[in-house]
């Protein structure tokens, strides 16, 4: 939330748009839109029995399993033979554990929370810490805020007034990162230390749930470097070298998974990629199918999608792209968006005056206001919750109090 600004509050649909509505909360997924209609059973379970439960979750906790297997081998007996080939497959292993603490958030492979934390709280990526990765993803599952540079953790744009009083050399530097390329090479690290930046300010200020985050972090980060000591393999600068490259894969999943856009529910992209990277990504590619139903395994993703596509992409309003392949045909070398948020606010009622002259001198077209008001028309008037009261729904807490270039 802005600095300043008061507590949130969030309408909730009247009866005629509640078959749209879905508050997936058993989890704790945040609020999402996730249309039922027709879904054949598309979030249920399946664990009503032994058989059921191993279909659901048997596949994460055989590939969370290998994963730890292969990473151990890159840093010992791996490293031995080749160090290059080591390094890669650490790299492989970190970015499958990234996707595999994605699932861990939303409730797999178990159905209990702190052995899913302790599955998969060994930050073998070096640069998160897992409390904090999962704070801060729950909270970007509020879709209605999706992209907004002070709501949404992993947006990827900026208030407009505040790129508009950055220096030029840290605009240069930004829209760098905007390329595909860019996101790669430097990306990881810009992301990081504004995270950094902006987890110090909330510690400073008090925040014990961000200070245990770091604290558990640390620990993890001891056994970690006891394990690289104790297998006599991999040494740190190596093994730091293939978190780097871990990061810059992830950021191929990330560099376009939400656009600006005035419709919440058309934010979100599908990839229809079927290879290396969708697999390295649990079919996070898929990603309006997560997002409408944030609970389903990832394995599970491409069959739903398959069985009712043309529906997904009305929904998405066609933000689909067919393969990675395209995408660094296209975006290797060049911007997909502004820095600068085109579509702004992202929550109607949220600037301020002195927000809109900023945006004007900055030349931010806001054409999509009227679009926005719209949209916001299907979370409107039955009923308010504050969303910070004990005992009612509320957001996961951003742990944000600055915009964040990720």
């Amino acid at each position: 939330m802005r600095p300043g600004a008061g507590r949130m509050k969030i309408r909730f649909a009247p009866p005629r748009a509640l078959a749209n509505l879905s508050l997936d909360l058993n989890r704790g997924q945040g609020l999402m839109l996730a249309d039922h209609e027709g879904e054949g059973g598309a979030c249920g379970s399946g664990s009503g029995s032994g058989g059921g439960a191993w279909r659901e979750e048997g596949p994460t906790l055989l590939l969370l399993a290998l994963t730890y297997a292969l990473w151990l081998w890159a840093i010992s007996g791996l490293w031995q033979v080749s160090p290059l080939l080591a390094v890669l497959l650490a790299a492989l292993c970190a970015t499958q554990h990234s996707s595999l603490q994605h699932e861990a958030l939303h409730g797999h492979p178990t159905r209990y929370e702190a052995l899913n934390h302790l599955l998969v709280f060994l930050p073998i990526g070096f640069f998160y810490p897992w409390l904090r990765f999962r704070d801060t993803h729950l909270a970007h599952h509020f879709d209605p805020a999706l992209t907004d540079p002070w709501d949404d953790p992993e947006s990827n744009y900026l208030d407009p007034g505040v790129w508009q009083a950055l220096p030029r050399w840290r605009q240069a530097l930004l829209r760098l990162n905007n390329t595909l390329a860019g996101r790669m090479l430097l990306g990881p690290l810009i992301g990081w230390l504004s995270f950094i930046a902006g987890d110090l300010r909330l510690i400073r200020a008090g925040d014990r749930r961000v200070r245990l985050g770091w604290m558990l972090h640390g620990a993890g980060l001891v056994l970690v470097l006891a394990l690289l000591w104790s297998l006599g393999g991999m040494g740190v600068w190596p093994w730091l070298i293939s978190c780097y490259l871990a990061a810059a894969i992830l950021k191929i999943r990330t560099f376009l998974e939400h656009r600006a856009h005035a419709a919440f529910r058309a934010r979100t992209v599908v990839v229809e990629d079927r290879g290396p990277l969708a697999f390295l990504f649990m079919n996070n590619n898929l990603h309006v199918v997560h997002h409408m139903h944030p609970s389903l395994p990832w394995h599970r993703l491409p069959k739903v999608y398959a069985g009712k596509k043309q529906h997904y992409l009305r929904r998405n309003e066609q933000y689909l792209y067919q393969s990675y392949a395209g995408i660094f045909r296209r975006y290797f070398l060049r911007a997909k968006d502004p820095v600068p948020h085109p579509v702004w606010p992202v929550l109607p009622g949220r600037g301020s005056e002195d927000a809109v002259k900023l945006r004007s001198a900055a030349g931010i077209v806001e054409e999509g206001h009227a679009g926005l008001a719209a949209a916001a028309e299907q979370i409107a008037d039955l009923a308010e919750h504050d969303l910070g009261d004990e005992g009612q729904i509320k957001r996961p807490r951003l742990g944000q109090t600055y915009p964040v270039q990720m």
